[in-house]
């Protein structure tokens, strides 16, 4: 085998996610899990009891279509109308995929090749990186700054190339909570128009705005043909282990993206594709609720974080709360992770891993709040140690 390295070199240093890193050594302390965001709690009871009746009646135990499921489907489709206004035809602009990790690999396999540019908000989600290095095509950071973490839409035009192809956009913003503007879709929306760019929008935490609105870029003018929405079940309905997600978009570029899709998991999750299509009907108080419940959370760990002498960066949406540690005479997001665990038994993510220039947020680190509120009392408590 000489002297070449096992691993795909466009994979170099991408290694063990943060997360199972930090999950393990969540494990390994007894420590409280702010790290990984998945929640303590399982969703409403009727989606649960909706995925043992699909099992019990023999609904999805076989290859479901590659597509996914009729009803979800249509109950996909219904969701986009209900929301956002949006029409899409349930046969052809809609494709099911394994979560949204799926549905942005697909994407960025169907739509890059080799020497294609993309632009990502940085701090990005650890997929966006690999599935873009796995596409042979090359990542153009636009960094979010801390305090409030705004896109710098004149850095954002000055980024796009002649061999810029796609913008891989995440709003609400993981990790930051930033949601962008309507001003800010818009200006967004006319420059992917004006030089000719596709757009994959990650819209995963659609439910969790708590200050803003949430604007789907596809809904803006001159963005149907070019744009690969992408969302998913497990953070609205807190199922994260069911793997759920979905894209919706025009004809030709779902086929697309079906296209690559069909050879990384062929389909998924058969009776949970007929529990979400349940679940994506729940009435409006449902989604008022969850929103209501995280926002309170959102409050309470923020609180106690800055009790513990964080400087905190409250997010608009998400469940994610970033921090900075300069305030507690700390620099190094990383090593204080690591070390976290012991010294107050509570786990967190440095943010410096979502960063292509890790001095960037080498001093950043994320908290998780989608736990039960006496767990995020717990960890406040805990951190006040420091």
């Amino acid at each position: 085998m000489g002297e070449r390295p096992l691993l795909n070199r466009g994979l170099d240093g991408l290694g063990t996610t943060i997360f199972a890193e930090m999950s393990a050594l969540a494990v390994a302390t007894g420590a409280i899990n702010l790290g990984q965001g998945f929640p303590d709690t399982d969703g409403p009871e009727a989606v649960r009891e909706a995925a043992v009746r699909a099992l019990r009646e023999g609904r999805g135990n076989q290859y479901p279509p590659g597509p996914g499921v009729p009803e979800l489907r249509t109950a996909i489709t219904d969701h986009q109308r209900r929301f956002y206004g949006l029409s899409f035809d349930p046969d052809t602009e809609v494709l099911v995929t394994a979560g949204a990790t799926e549905a942005i690999a697909a994407s960025m396999l169907a739509l890059l090749e080799p020497g294609d540019e993309v632009i990502a908000f940085e701090p990005f989600y650890d997929s966006y990186a690999a599935c873009i290095a796995m596409a042979g095509a090359t990542r153009v950071p636009l960094t979010l700054r801390a305090p409030d973490f705004r896109p710098g839409l004149d850095a954002l035009r000055a980024a796009v190339t002649p061999r810029t192809r796609l913008l891989l956009l995440n709003s609400p913003h993981n990790p930051t909570g930033m949601v962008l503007t309507r001003a800010e879709a818009e200006a967004i929306a006319e420059l992917a128009v004006e030089r000719d760019l596709l757009v994959v929008t990650d819209e995963v935490y659609e439910h969790l705005v708590f200050d803003g609105e949430h604007i789907p870029l596809i809904s803006l003018p001159g963005m149907h043909d070019r744009t690969v929405s992408i969302s998913s079940a497990g953070k609205t309905f807190s199922f994260t282990g069911w793997k759920v997600g979905w894209i919706t978009g025009s004809a030709p570029l779902v086929a697309a993206v079906r296209t690559a899709k069909q050879f990384l998991t062929y389909v998924s999750a058969g009776p949970f594709q007929y529990a979400i299509a349940e679940a994506l009907r729940l009435p409006d108080s449902y989604f008022h609720a969850f929103r209501a419940d995280l926002q309170t959370k959102r409050d309470l760990l923020a609180a106690g974080l800055a009790d513990a002498g964080f400087e905190v960066h409250r997010p608009q949406g998400t469940y994610f709360i970033t921090t900075d540690i300069a305030s507690l005479g700390e620099k190094d997001g990383l090593a204080f992770c690591r070390s976290l665990p012991e010294r107050c038994g509570v786990v967190a993510v440095p943010n410096a891993v979502f960063y292509d220039d890790p001095e960037a947020g080498r001093s950043q680190i994320r908290f998780a709040f989608c736990k039960r509120p006496e767990v995020l009392k717990e960890a406040a408590n805990r951190l006040r140690r420091l």
